[in-house]
């Protein structure tokens, strides 16, 4: 792929359209968000499959408030100081899962790296009463970097969520660029961590921003070279005119190519397409 800025004033092109959802199930679980004041990265994220996966019983919670600690430059999330920490989230959320009817439910956070246990204490008891009020939820946990501190990482992995997730987002090369604090090697480092205790580890990221073909691949071997199981790539969409510009729109064909590549290194789920998300199809990575 060649970096082409000329292409971020032109038109998205066809793929990249987005069918509005119009079914009963994402009207009540729009409704049930917005009447019980639920955070999901869903909406807080921008993201393009909203409706599909709130049709499909799957939704992204946010815990920990909605305002990030960091400022990356790819995210649509506030960042700023956040209010303190709701001790009682945990069960709310738990009642929210509860409420929307999740058969999965996945859980991401703002970076909180202003408390001393980066928010650990909290996911780790949000997984543990959302498994005691639905038992029958599945729950993947898209986590943050917590700083590479495995003392922390190890109490949301003893909650013991169905799959746990943390995206590199970008290839090394543009890390420093596209991500505020995290560290592609401390991303690493999160990943190996994972897959040394036995979960289903799991990462995604973005492309349009001025990688090349073989840095997906390259990133793809350091994946698989800590053992993670789970790929997402998607296109990276710019949230507003003050983040990032999209690069280049990737066709189909490429997100293709790398799909038959990683499954071929030994991904066992690779969700690769342009409008793919790391939740997209979350469900069918927890085997």
């Amino acid at each position: 792929m060649q970096s082409q800025k000329k292409q971020t004033s032109r038109r998205k092109p066809d793929w990249l359209k987005i069918k509005l959802p119009q079914s009963t199930k994402y009207a009540n679980v729009q409704n049930a968000v917005k009447d019980h004041g639920l955070h999901t990265i869903c909406t807080s994220g921008k993201c393009p499959n909203l409706g599909e996966c709130w049709d499909r019983g799957t939704a992204t919670l946010m815990i920990l408030g909605d305002i990030c600690t960091r400022a990356c430059k790819f995210c649509a999330v506030k960042t700023g100081k956040p209010l303190n920490v709701d001790k009682n989230e945990p069960i709310k959320v738990a009642r929210s899962v509860k409420i929307l009817n999740l058969k999965h439910c996945v859980l991401t956070s703002v970076d909180r790296d202003d408390l001393p246990d980066k928010g650990a204490e909290i996911w780790a008891e949000t997984v543990q009463e959302i498994k005691k009020m639905n038992p029958n939820t599945t729950i993947e946990t898209l986590i943050p970097d917590f700083d590479g501190d495995e003392t922390l990482i190890q109490k949301v992995i003893d909650a013991k969520p169905e799959v746990i997730s943390h995206n590199l987002e970008t290839v090394k090369r543009l890390t420093p660029q596209i991500r505020s604090r995290a560290k592609y090697d401390t991303s690493l480092k999160v990943i190996k961590y994972l897959s040394e205790t036995g979960v289903i580890s799991k990462s995604g990221i973005m492309v349009g921003l001025g990688e090349t073909f073989d840095e997906v691949v390259e990133l793809m071997d350091d994946l698989r070279a800590v053992d993670c199981k789970v790929l997402t790539i998607g296109q990276y969409l710019r949230p507003t005119p003050k983040h990032t510009e999209v690069v280049e729109y990737v066709h189909p064909d490429v997100f293709k190519k790398w799909e038959i590549i990683a499954l071929e290194k030994g991904f066992t789920h690779v969700e690769s397409a342009p409008l793919v998300r790391s939740s997209y199809h979350a469900e069918k990575h927890v085997s």
